[in-house]
């Protein structure tokens, strides 16, 4: 029996901690010049992050634009890095941090975008 409870809170603090560690973050503000180009301090985006344990998946939109979608994992103290696909082939970097201190994204490419995330 003893044998049976205690196996019983190792699964409910496992599912406990699994659940801890999911969480969603937004961003929301205007794009900032990337080399070449002039128009970005115009240019509106939305970033959203959902964090499951090290899987982080995201959905950004450009106001007036398709949706985009990247995926990615957080390595050692929260950081992150990879690619998302945007029209016409081309791709932007992503990269930031995911903490209980602070977490950030930067959108990397025809324009920069991104900055501090709002836990939801």
């Amino acid at each position: 029996m003893q044998k049976f409870v205690a196996a019983a809170a190792f699964v409910l603090l496992a599912a406990a901690t699994a659940q801890a560690q999911q969480a969603s973050y937004t961003w929301t503000g205007m794009g900032v010049n990337a080399s070449g180009s002039s128009k970005c301090p115009t240019y509106k985006m939305t970033i959203n992050v959902d964090v499951d344990g090290t899987t982080l998946k995201g959905h950004f939109q450009q106001q007036g634009r398709d949706e985009r979608h990247f995926e990615t994992t957080v390595g050692a103290g929260g950081a992150f890095k990879g690619k998302a696909q945007v029209g016409g082939g081309g791709t932007m970097d992503v990269t930031g941090t995911i903490s209980d201190k602070r977490s950030d994204i930067i959108l990397d490419g025809y324009c920069k975008f991104g900055g501090v995330l709002t836990k939801k």
